[in-house]
């Protein structure tokens, strides 16, 4: 049986270019396989430029990380697709990336174009084995199964993988908020009574994105610029069993500004099957959810069978 990989997905929110590059030199000491890097939200936050990405690319290949760079989820102009073809070219030609993860159809377009491998990212909704055969003829090297899709639903798409395309690799979010929409408002600057293309670049000022709550004051959903976080982080570290039965190849954590160093501990628990395995009440972060999983309400939380 294949070893679980982490990985460790873009960061979605947007934090100050120092903090990035500080996040990023303690990523290289961390215990994750797969780091995926790039802007993935808002073509307006540009304190990031491309070189910079592949200068951390180069110092996080060096430390033994596969490197994947990711492209933005929503393109609006044609700025935002010329910069998504000068994204997977650098890619293509720098040897300290792997693979490019297709975040939009045209993407997946462009890879297939230039023959370059890639991975299909949660946002591809992935829902049928005809359109992972599709991309499996584009250049498909992993793809991330939806969020709001059950663990059944992932059990007959692997079963369609161990038999038509044993090659693929599947990737399933481990833990982060769940980006659930993207919209051409900005609801962060929308807040703020500003306009989207004078917004201030706000969202900065919430580097965990902005709560919204219902009118009863329930957490709700996670604002972040021109994206719909889920409330809680969606959490999967207490199935390591499930994820090793549905031969899941790779857990994607997604990054949070917050101490990840319990994370991490969880997370590289699950990568030794033979380890006995942990009790998993001390794996459930109480405020997260895992709904989806199960086929019920996402926001939903579903505690472990007991033992």
């Amino acid at each position: 049986m294949q070893q679980l990989r982490l990985t460790l997905g873009p960061v979605l929110y947007y934090w100050p270019r120092a903090e990035l590059l500080d996040f990023y030199q303690q990523v290289a000491t961390w215990p994750v396989d797969v780091v995926y890097l790039g802007e993935t939200v808002c073509a307006r936050r540009r304190e990031m430029k491309l070189d910079d990405w592949l200068a951390i690319a180069q110092d996080l290949a060096q430390a033994g990380k596969q490197v994947v760079l990711a492209t933005q989820t929503l393109l609006e102009s044609a700025a935002d697709q010329r910069q998504l073809v000068r994204l997977i070219e650098a890619a293509q030609a720098h040897a300290a990336v792997s693979l490019v993860e297709a975040s939009d159809m045209s993407a997946v377009e462009i890879c297939t174009q230039l023959e370059q491998p890639f991975v299909a990212g949660p946002a591809l909704n992935l829902y049928n084995p005809q359109s992972l055969a599709l991309l499996a003829r584009c250049g498909l090297k992993r793809w991330v199964f939806p969020l709001e899709l059950s663990r059944t639903c992932l059990a007959e798409m692997q079963a369609w993988i161990q038999q038509h395309h044993p090659e693929l690799e599947t990737e399933v979010w481990g833990y982060g908020r769940a980006p659930l929409a993207w919209s051409a408002r900005c609801f962060s600057a929308r807040a703020q009574n500003l306009p989207k293309d004078r917004c201030q670049f706000v969202c900065q000022q919430h580097p965990q994105g902005l709560p919204l709550s219902s009118q009863e004051g329930a957490a709700l959903f996670t604002l972040n610029g021109i994206q719909t976080l889920s409330a809680q982080p969606l959490s999967l570290l207490d199935q390591g069993a499930s994820l090793a039965q549905l031969q899941v190849t790779h857990l994607r954590l997604s990054p949070e500004n917050t101490d990840m160093s319990q994370l991490l501990e969880r997370a590289v628990a699950l990568k030794d099957p033979q380890q006995p395995p942990a009790d998993p009440l001390k794996l459930v972060d109480l405020h997260s959810c895992n709904g989806y999983w199960y086929g019920l309400p996402g926001m939903t939380y579903q505690p472990p069978a007991p033992k």
